[in-house]
Order: C-alpha cells, then sequence, then structure tokens
C-alpha cells in the first residue's frame, strides 16, 4: 500500500501549494519544475570517482565514505600499509587510466594493464621492485608521446553527447543457445557527431575463465563470534517447500586490515569491491584498482585491439564484475561490432535527442562468461551471461523511488549522499561477489508523481470540482510539457547513484505499475480515465516505459510478435488497452534449461473491473504452452502480491458514499484535504486498493487465474511461482492444496497447487507506518475460503521470525524494511531458492536474508 504516513503527506501537501504558485518568465514560457542537461563531462554515470571520504573516525563512530563513492579496496601489499584514500580530489591533477597516485609518497602506481612502451621499460625498472611505479619526476624526464600514453584515457570517437545511458535489457535465450539482449544511449545531437552513427562494440572468450570476485581476493578472515544475535554466518539451504529464515554475510571473505579505521565493508560485512569507469566517460581516469595480493602484467595495445593502450580485461567492480583472470582473450575470442539504430527523436526546448539501440546476440558456452562492451571505442564495461547448461541468477526489485512527501535525506544513512543509494550498493555488493544475469524490475522502477507539480498543469490540478478537471482541454503547451518531464525524469532517473550502475551492467527486464505512468492509473473511474489530460498522462507514460524501460518504439518496431516479426522474441503483444493508445507487451524469457519467466503487464489494459483481458489472456497462455517439457520452473511476475493479506473492509469504507472522512476532505474542512486524491477526490487510499488482485472488482479474475495455472501446472509438470512488489514491505503468500479431514496432507514436492507468492518491495521508497504494518500482519493469519471450492487453500509464511538484528519478532509475516530479492536455481535439489535481502539499519543499506523456496515438481505429469 503506497501510505507514506501522516507526516510525509503533510510534506507532501505543503510542496503541492508551493509549486501552484507559478507565473510565466519574460519570453511567455513557464520554468519547469524538472530540468535536466547533458551528462557532466568529469564522470558520465552514477558515480563520482574523485570525491574525498570523510577523514577516519573513531571505531564506533565510524561511517562509510559518502556516496556514491564505494567503500575502499584491501591493502595493496601483505605488509600492513593501511588502507588506500580514495582517488584524488576535485582539485588533484588528473589522474591516467591505469595508474593512481599514491597518497603516502606522492608517486603514480599501476592499478590495472597498460601499454608498455620500450622506452617507459627502463624507467620502470627504476622502481620499486614488484610495483609497477612511477614518480612525477620521473614522468617529467619522458617524451610528451611516453607521458601522453601513461597518462591516456579512453576517449569517444566520434564524440558523442549522452544524456542517459547506456543501460542494458535482456530479451531471451533461444532455442540454439544464443543470448538475445539490447543496450541503449540517448545522446544529445547539438553535442555528437553522428558520422559515422554511433558504435557498439562487444567482445566475449568462451574459454576465458569467469572473473575472479573480490570475495575470494586477500587472507581469510579471523574467525570471530557469530555475530548478529548469535546466529551462524552459514547460509543453510531450505528445506522444499519451507522457510529457511535469516542468512547474514559474515565470514565471506573480506580481509582485514592491520591499521586504520574500520571500514564499511567489515562492519556491514559486505565483501570489498571498487567500481570501474562508466563506458560513456570521455574522460574518465580511473579503472579498477588490483585487489588484495594481486598485480597485473602491463600488455601491449595490440593484445586488446583497442588501439588505446588499454588493459585487456574489461572491466572491475560492480558493476563489479569482478576482475577476468589472464592476460588476454584466447584464440577462440569473438568480437562483434553493432550500428546503432535510430529508434525515436525527442524535440524540446533544450534542443532534439536521438535514442540509439543496439542488438546483442552473444553464443552462450559451456561455462559462464564475461561480455565486454565499448561505444565509440570508449571505456569498456560489460555484464554476464551463464552457460549453456546453466540457469540464470536473478535480482529483482520494485519501487524504487520515493512517494510524494517522503524525504529521501531520512533515508540516507551515515556517509551516504542520497537515500537512493544505500540499498543499490547493497545489490552491488551481491553482484561483485557473484553476478547477477538480469535485473528484474517488478515495477515502479521510478516515480512520476511529480508530473503533476510542472507549472503548465497547474491550472488544471489546482481546479476543485472532479467535472472540471474531467473536461480539461488538452493544450499543445500541455502535451509538450507531459513529454518534456518523463524524458527529463528518465533520464535524471536511469543515470543517477548506484542504480546507473546496475542498469548499465546487469540486463534489465521490466514491467510497469501505476507509478511508471501516474499513480493509480487503471484503477480510477472510467470518466476520469477518459478526461483528455489523465488519458494523455497514461498514454505518454507508457510510451516512455516502452522506450526507457523495454528498448522498443512500435512504430518503428511494429506489433506483430509472430517468430521473425519482431525485434524481441519474448515479446507478447496483447490487445490496445481501453486508455492506452497502445497494446498490453507481456515477454515470456528462457532463463535457463530448467527455468522461465513470464513478465505479465498488468497495467496497460487495466480498468477499475478488469486486470488483463481475455485477449491478453488467450496469448499468454499459447505462448507458455511452447516451453519445452523439460522445463521444471515459470516464475510469474505480477506487479501487484496476487496472494496477500485482504482488507476489504477498508475498501468498503472508503468507497462508501456516506464516509464523512471524504466529504470533509472534499470540502478541505479540518485539514482533511490530504485524505482524498487530486484527481477525483476520491479516498486517497482507494487506488491503491483497487489495484489489488484481492480488491471485489478483481477476485472474480484472480481467482480465474490460479486455477488456470494450477492447471498448466499439473498438465506440464512444471512448478508456477509468482513474484510482487508494490505494497513496500516483504512477504511470502503460499497456495496450496487444501487439506482434507482424515488425510494426510500432500507434500510441498508433490502437489501442483503449490504456489509461492514472493513479495520484494521497495528497493528505495519508505515501507508504510509501522500501524499500517501492524495491520496487515493481523490479517495475515485469517483464513480465506475463496478458493476452497478449487481444493485450494491460502496462507502467509511466518518468515520473519526474528528482526534482521537476531532478536525474535512477533510480527512473522510482513517485513516493514527496505528489501530486494536474490533468485538463483539450486541444481542439487532442483528448486529455485529466493533470498529476501532486508535492509538491516535504515539508511545503511547493507542486507540480511530470509530465504525460502520453490521446490521442483515431483508430482506424475498427465500423459
Amino acid at each position: 500500500m503506497d501510505n507514506a504516513g501522516w507526516h510525509a503527506g503533510r510534506r507532501a501537501k505543503r510542496e503541492d501549494v508551493a509549486y501552484a504558485h507559478v507565473h510565466r518568465l519574460p519570453g511567455g514560457q513557464y520554468m519547469p519544475a524538472e530540468t535536466i542537461g547533458p551528462m557532466a563531462e568529469p564522470f558520465i554515470g552514477g558515480f563520482q570517482p574523485h570525491e574525498p571520504t570523510s577523514p577516519p573516525l573513531a571505531h564506533h563512530h565510524y561511517h562509510p565514505p559518502p556516496s556514491p563513492v564505494p567503500p575502499p579496496l584491501p591493502p595493496k601489499d601483505k605488509n600492513g600499509s593501511p588502507y588506500p584514500s580514495p582517488l584524488g580530489s576535485p582539485a588533484s591533477p588528473p589522474l591516467s587510466a591505469g595508474w593512481r597516485k599514491e597518497p603516502s609518497t606522492g608517486t603514480y602506481s599501476s592499478h590495472g594493464p597498460r601499454s608498455a612502451q620500450p622506452s617507459e621499460a627502463s624507467t620502470m625498472s627504476e622502481t620499486t621492485a614488484g610495483n609497477n611505479v612511477v614518480s612525477t619526476k620521473e614522468l617529467t624526464r619522458m617524451t610528451a608521446v611516453e607521458r601522453s600514453r601513461i597518462l591516456r584515457v579512453a576517449r569517444m570517437e566520434p564524440h558523442l553527447q549522452f544524456m542517459c545511458g547506456p543501460l542494458l535489457r535482456f530479451d531471451t535465450i533461444d532455442e540454439h543457445g544464443i543470448w538475445h539482449g539490447a543496450a541503449l544511449i540517448i545522446t544529445a545531437d547539438a553535442g555528437s557527431i553522428y558520422e559515422p552513427f554511433p558504435l557498439l562494440i562487444y567482445e566475449w572468450d568462451p574459454d576465458l575463465s569467469m572473473p575472479t570476485t573480490f570475495s575470494s581476493f586477500g587472507p581469510p578472515k579471523p574467525s570471530s563470534p557469530p555475530t548478529n544475535g548469535g546466529l551462524s554466518p552459514s547460509k543453510t539451504r531450505a528445506r522444499s517447500g519451507s522457510a529457511v529464515g535469516r542468512t547474514s554475510n559474515v565470514g565471506n571473505g573480506s580481509s582485514t586490515p592491520t591499521s586504520g579505521s574500520p571500514t564499511w565493508n567489515q562492519l556491514n560485512d559486505v565483501p570489498n569491491f571498487d567500481l570501474g569507469p562508466h563506458p560513456a566517460d570521455p574522460h574518465s581516469t580511473v579503472l579498477p584498482t588490483s585487489p588484495s595480493g594481486t598485480s597485473f602484467p602491463v600488455q601491449s595495445s595490440a593484445s586488446n585491439g583497442s588501439g588505446s593502450g588499454f588493459a585487456s580485461f574489461p572491466f572491475g567492480g560492480p558493476g563489479g564484475y569482478g576482475i577476468l583472470n589472464g592476460s588476454g582473450l584466447g584464440a577462440n575470442a569473438c568480437k562483434e561490432n553493432v550500428t546503432g539504430q535510430e529508434i525515436w527523436v525527442y524535440g524540446g526546448p533544450g534542443g532534439t535527442f536521438t535514442f540509439w539501440r543496439f542488438l546483442i546476440r552473444v553464443p552462450l558456452g559451456e561455462r559462464e562468461m564475461a561480455v565486454t562492451y565499448s561505444i565509440n571505442g570508449g571505456q569498456k564495461m560489460g555484464f554476464h551471461v551463464p552457460g549453456r547448461k546453466e540457469n540464470m541468477r536473478l535480482a529483482v526489485h520494485s519501487c524504487n523511488g520515493f512517494s510524494s512527501g517522503v524525504n529521501p535525506d531520512d533515508f540516507r544513512g551515515p556517509g551516504f549522499k542520497s537515500g537512493y543509494d544505500p540499498v543499490w550498493m547493497d545489490l552491488l555488493s551481491k553482484h561483485a561477489e557473484k553476478p547477477f544475469h538480469v535485473l528484474v524490475g517488478g515495477g515502479d522502477q521510478l516515480y512520476c508523481d511529480s508530473l503533476m507539480r510542472e507549472p503548465e498543469l497547474q491550472d488544471w490540478v489546482t481546479k476543485s470540482k472532479p467535472e472540471d478537471k474531467k473536461s480539461y482541454a488538452l493544450t499543445p503547451e500541455i502535451e509538450s510539457t507531459i513529454d518534456r518531464f518523463f524524458f527529463n525524469h528518465y533520464c535524471q532517473h536511469f543515470r543517477s547513484g548506484a542504480f546507473a550502475r546496475a542498469n548499465s551492467s546487469i540486463p534489465m527486464l521490466n514491467m510497469c505499475d501505476d507509478h511508471d505512468l501516474i499513480d493509480g492509473f487503471g484503477s480510477y473511474p472510467d470518466d476520469l480515465q477518459n478526461a483528455p489530460i489523465f488519458k494523455a498522462v497514461g498514454s505518454r507514460g507508457y510510451f516512455f516505459f516502452l522506450l526507457f524501460q523495454c528498448f522498443t518504439n512500435p512504430a518503428i518496431d511494429g506489433l506483430v510478435d509472430a517468430p521473425g516479426k519482431h525485434v524481441y522474441q519474448s515479446l507478447i503483444v496483447g490487445k490496445e488497452g481501453p486508455f492506452i493508445p497502445y497494446p498490453s507487451h507481456s515477454s515470456l524469457s528462457r532463463l535457463g534449461p530448467k527455468e522461465w519467466i513470464l513478465m505479465l503487464d498488468c497495467r496497460a489494459e487495466r480498468k477499475k473491473d478488469q486486470v488483463c483481458s481475455e485477449a491478453e489472456y488467450d496469448k499468454v497462455f499459447a505462448r507458455m504452452r511452447t516451453i519445452p517439457s523439460e522445463v521444471e520452473h515459470l516464475i510469474v511476475q505480477v506487479g501487484i502480491p496476487i496472494a496477500y493479506p485482504r482488507m476489504v473492509f477498508l475498501e468498503q469504507a472508503l468507497d462508501s458514499k456516506f464516509n464523512p472522512l471524504v466529504a470533509l476532505g472534499r470540502n478541505g474542512t479540518m485539514g482533511l484535504s490530504g485524505f482524498v486524491n487530486k484527481f477525483n477526490a476520491e479516498a486517497e487510499l482507494l487506488d491503491d486498493l483497487n489495484d489489488h488482485w484481492t480488491a471485489r472488482n478483481h477476485k472474480k479474475e484472480r481467482n480465474w487465474l490460479i486455477e488456470q495455472l494450477q492447471n498448466f501446472a499439473k498438465a506440464r509438470k512444471i512448478r508456477v511461482t509468482f513474484v510482487s512488489g508494490d505494497v513496500h514491505c516483504a512477504a511470502v503468500g503460499v497456495l496450496k492444496t487444501l487439506k482434507l479431514k482424515n488425510k494426510p496432507e500432500i507434500s510441498p514436492e508433490q502437489d501442483h497447487r503449490y504456489m509461492l507468492n514472493v513479495v520484494t518491495s521497495a528497493i528505495v521508497n519508505t515501507p508504510p507506518p509501522a500501524g499500517v504494518i501492524t495491520m496487515v500482519s493481523s490479517l495475515a493469519s485469517k483464513v480465506h475460503k475463496t478458493l476452497h471450492n478449487t481444493e485450494t487453500d491460502e496462507n502467509m509464511m511466518p518468515i520473519f521470525a526474528t528482526e534482521p538484528n537476531g532478536q525474535s519478532r512477533k510480527q512473522r509475516f510482513i517485513m516493514g524494511r527496505r528489501n530486494w530479492c536474490h533468485v538463483e536455481f539450486d541444481e542439487r535439489s532442483g528448486a529455485v531458492v529466493f533470498d529476501i535481502r532486508v535492509e538491516r539499519e535504515k539508511g545503511y543499506g547493507a542486507t540480511v536474508g530470509y530465504t525460502c523456496q520453490a521446490p521442483a515438481p515431483r508430482w506424475v505429469k498427465e500423459s
């Protein structure tokens, strides 16, 4: 439930009043509430590598370095040297790619392979044995060409001025074992050269061993008593169909410095990692620092084929992804060049901006591989693909933004600069340990509610009568305002902070929910949904969702999803929505030999009494029947939980025309104006309740869908598991065969009706107030008989028996803390493990795991 609390509501109301006072500039135009320019030249991407950290504090007051600077690396040497300080400062001279200035000596040290020139070799021989270190004095004795080669950074040629990107998207793995995906960049035409068109180069080596992860470097962590309430630090596998409870990351290989203050890694049990440069950065001065006890040989520029003297390994740190073993690509290495395809051009007050898409195809090898990519010869970045016989590891998240009125600083732990980053930093640290193959966005990848603060919309927003809003004309000025907002808002959100690092290094697979468009879109009465301005907001919001999150433009790619007719093989095109002029865009993707995922579009065709149309369900189930017989797991992503505590009584109270609070809110009496929404003056929470699968208007459709999936599971011997977001808390719902009197309960492995609904929300947004969590928890134990006629029982799994600090807790069904979910196939048991990572302390980011399993199907398949 999108309820940020009373204080946030009051704050949002004050802000709305402030934004309502607008005036035109001398030229006749308004000053936009949200504007954006090209990405900063010093570093294009989510992280600023040259920001100094705070000075070390006493042990009990130590705070992590300012976000988004990553935690420091272990010592380079084993001689007890302290941790190196972060690179440079705004006043520092630029450092070269592959060299770092040592604070203690003032010399430059190598922290990555680079091209060695004959004249440099003699200079390096004079340096400290075993360390490629050259002093500034020695640099002055070199020729200009030699200095340039040492200090040179990768630059894009021709130059591109980025507005956003690169972003990565996963499509599917085809029957031939070829990975399909895409990359997207958005460039400013005025600052870019398109002769020739942008070029993406990607390469991989099927013979190269997987990256060594940072958690494996350095000496073993000294043994210590268990932390976190005395629980075992080891991760225990769950029994089939049952919850494991908490897991932690203590003892994961982080090394311990022999001097200096404790690191963020040690205090939060997170492995050490570094952040590599963003691939779009034309002036990036940082390449990954070598982990403890590791050095890299100097390579010739010919070894990596780039001609720029850059390292033969592609990337490091989270995007982390570790550092590749070996000194170069082998005989079977492959390289592909892809010319960008122009899929849309946005024209606004700042000029024109082009969306470039690059389709990527990688034949899978026998083992997991790293794939590197660069654009126009700029910095290299990368992602990972599984082996041909392996199943993908997923990172699932939702609600990646803050509701109106929430102060992000309230979630900014000590040392962080933004409340958006902490939990994303935790996800990136897990990615550094063991790379994820897909980043699943379960809805609300960004919050677009601030559109209502744009000055051109204030006359419409402040209309007190809902009838006036519904009849308000959609002017060309408002149309351009809506596009301007979505373009600016997407660019800003997708290029900022730790999320930008994740979306450029873990291919995304996204589905929209209401906040990707506007709060509650699809769940209001038809008269509001058809209002000119409100309908335009939803239509353009969905279009920008397709562009930024799915990398598709229906005008370019078409709407035919037959084999070979669309650029994305996984796409399932449904029926045109009642309020959105596009059909639904669901997808069915192969994650490996045993696992597939269905991203069900529950927003494009939604209306108050419908989630998906019959036509959409027909196409989805027809595509599902093409899943190979050997597949054992189908993950179904639905934005809103399908097995979750009911709030029927609250729905009835808020929907009642006799509710006095609604009447007072419409009149603004007694300070209750915030009790009703700003669109049609209905109760503020009613759209959230109407969104739920368990709402009165959707219950029949929900029960039908569950029964159809049970029949599919039984016939195909496949385990169906739901993943959801939306509600800003974590939970696990369970659907299973109803136990009859005098009959034993069917084990989860043998039960085709056994379906989990793993709810992971939110990775950024605030949890509901404590009172709401208590109310939902009390409802979680209630017996629901709505599916008893189909021999199905439903309840909630008591997975949260302890707090993240190890203390016991009463509310075992619902966890009101920020979270995300790590999903991995267990090769030993055939189960899919869902590890819900819950933030240990507000604003600190580091998480504790609560694990459950979807067991392998072991019933007899129908003939």
